[in-house]
């Protein structure tokens, strides 16, 4: 069984011109907020203050120029906040572009392995 200080992964940040910063804590959050319906939770399970976790989907909304996340005012039936359709999207292409990555450093990855040796 591999220890953690064995996994090594390829996370990238990936800059889309100046206004998109898209990385593993960003993807993090809204995989977060995709399964706690919440960015209040999402926030918590991330270790995050809620007002950075709100401003970091906010960026990706503002730069996108179309929201990632929406979200509903609370009331009797409840707020909450869910992924949109690019929201969901962008975590697909992120882990897709991730595991291309780790697939293609597979030498790369096991000669940084052997370093810790």
């Amino acid at each position: 069984m591999e220890t953690k200080a064995q996994v090594i992964l390829v996370r990238p940040r990936v800059y889309i011109g100046g206004e998109i910063a898209i990385g593993p804590g960003k993807i993090d959050l809204l995989r977060a907020v995709g399964e706690t319906h919440s960015i209040a939770a999402a926030a918590r399970a991330r270790g995050l203050p809620y007002k950075r976790a709100w401003l970091l989907i906010d960026s990706l909304n503002q730069g996108f120029g179309r929201p990632v996340v929406e979200t509903a005012t609370g009331g009797k039936g409840g707020g909450g906040a869910f992924l949109t359709a690019l929201g969901q999207q962008l975590i697909a292409r992120y882990d897709a572009l991730e595991a291309s990555l780790n697939a293609s450093a597979g030498a790369e990855l096991q000669a940084l392995r052997a370093l810790m040796d």
